[in-house]
């Protein structure tokens, strides 16, 4: 078809550096008569070049080339890092996000300059209404509020009294190690339950919510962190009903749904029926953290005291990456940039898992993470994390031990949490084989300095 040949071109002129990044592209009349075609034809071509997110377009100027960092993909000290939990500068739309700064000072004016509603701007959260309903998320933007970062939704929510008037938070183990942090800060008590690669003990989790005084569990049904895993329908679905039978909340925490690969998993928040599921969602993940931009769904009873908690806390969220974001959103940039970053985390964990597979067995364990950024790595119990991870760093290859992610009275895993999203597909065929001969170098010490030791002679 002609416009696919039109595409082609253009494509193989920006990946050539004929045209340059940064550089516009000719008009879509210059391309009409240079291709003998109709604008139609010249129009399908240039939004299928932005689909594929190399190029964007400013009103009223015309289309450029996406500018592309390479700090990930040609790390100038050589590092591999296997910890980072931001996104990858390297795929990040600076130059689209960018425009939409722009565009907001644009249409939003003196409304950026005054304090907003603690909630946020009403036409985001009717974006974010709309944006969730992919996710099986149906709430109106009443019940949206718009926070600085979903960290923020947790501190506030782990401060608030709830209406059940319980006091005690429940959260997995091993857990989001920001949330524990955060816990023990505020001096919470706090009790674990244990999740697996296989999931959460139903029958351990209604205990707790029986015998104990829940006011919330905290958890990451989906791409856990550092686990990697998500857990079931059937998990969630029992979830939720727990939560009703014994009066106790859920805090679910969905900071990678706009990654899911499965249009089947929905989040719990798709299955309460009660009004006890508050759904927290993250937008860092997927464009710049440094906007600090999340949203929390809640139930009737606890919008009231969350927007009085909200405001003592900043008064509002900064109303240009409020209106940055609703902009991406309603524009289908975010959409558009969120389907490139679910494919290229999707062939790193990929080649992860299989790299993996390859070069490590008796004893190691790598979850299996379907998507997401995360997996955890099991390590043989004769080789100390701790030891491995100093080990590596010496090497140039960062990882993160997963002590730090449980409790202090709960024992921990002898493990790695390996993370994908700064690394491409080479890094981490490299790094794994590097692990490999690190541990492999660490147990011939081993079995030296126990030789070592070993008397030269037996005396009579």
């Amino acid at each position: 078809m002609k416009f696919e040949n039109v595409k082609e071109s253009l494509k193989q002129q920006i990946n050539s550096g004929v045209i340059r990044p940064g550089g516009k592209l000719p008009s879509i009349r210059e391309l009409s008569l240079e291709w003998k075609c109709s604008k139609n034809t010249i129009i399908r071509a240039i939004d299928e070049l932005e689909k594929e997110h190399l190029i964007y377009s400013v009103p009223k100027s015309g289309h450029y080339v996406i500018v592309r960092s390479s700090k990930s993909e040609n790390q100038p000290d050589g590092q591999i890092d296997f910890t980072a939990a931001a996104p990858d500068p390297g795929i990040i739309p600076y130059e689209e996000i960018q425009h939409g700064l722009n565009r907001a000072v644009q249409l939003y004016g003196d409304h950026l300059f005054t304090y907003s509603d603690p909630l946020g701007f009403l036409s985001l959260r009717q974006s974010i209404s709309q944006h969730l309903t992919a996710s099986q998320v149906f709430a109106g933007p009443e019940r949206i509020c718009i926070v600085s970062g979903a960290h923020q939704a947790l501190h506030l929510l782990t401060l608030m009294p709830f209406p059940n008037g319980k006091s005690v938070i429940l959260v997995e183990q091993p857990c989001y190690a920001g949330m524990l942090k955060l816990l023990s800060l505020l001096g919470v008590t706090t009790l674990g339950i244990t999740r697996t690669e296989s999931g959460i003990d139903l029958e351990e989790l209604e205990r707790h919510f029986r015998n104990n005084s829940i006011k919330f569990f905290y958890t990451v049904p989906r791409y856990h962190n550092p686990l990697g895993t998500s857990l079931s329908r059937r998990e969630k679905e029992a979830i939720a009903a727990l939560a009703d039978k014994y009066d106790v909340y859920i805090v679910e925490d969905d900071y990678l749904a706009d990654l899911e690969t499965d249009s089947k998993a929905d989040p719990i928040c798709s299955y309460d029926y009660s009004g006890r599921v508050i759904y927290i969602r993250s937008f860092s993940k997927i464009m710049l953290p440094g906007l600090r931009i999340g949203a929390a769904v809640l139930p009737a009873a606890l919008i009231t005291l969350f927007r009085m908690y909200k405001s003592s806390s900043d008064l509002s969220t900064t109303a240009l990456s409020q209106a940055a974001l609703e902009i991406h959103l309603s524009s289908g940039l975010f959409g558009r940039h969120a389907a490139m970053v679910r494919e290229r985390y999707g062939i790193r964990m990929k080649v992860l898992q299989e790299a993996c597979a390859r070069y490590l067995n008796e004893g190691f364990r790598l979850s299996k993470s379907a998507g997401g950024i995360f997996a955890q790595l099991e390590l043989p119990h004769h080789l100390a994390a701790e030891e491995l991870t100093a080990t590596l760093r010496q090497k140039n290859v960062h990882v993160f031990p997963t002590m730090n992610y449980y409790l202090p009275s709960v024992e921990s895993t002898n493990s790695l949490r390996l993370s994908i999203i700064r690394t491409n597909e080479q890094e981490i065929e490299d790094g794994i084989q590097i692990i490999r001969q690190t541990a492999d170098e660490l147990m011939i010490q081993r079995s030296s300095n126990q030789f070592s030791r070993s008397p030269a002679f037996s005396w009579i």
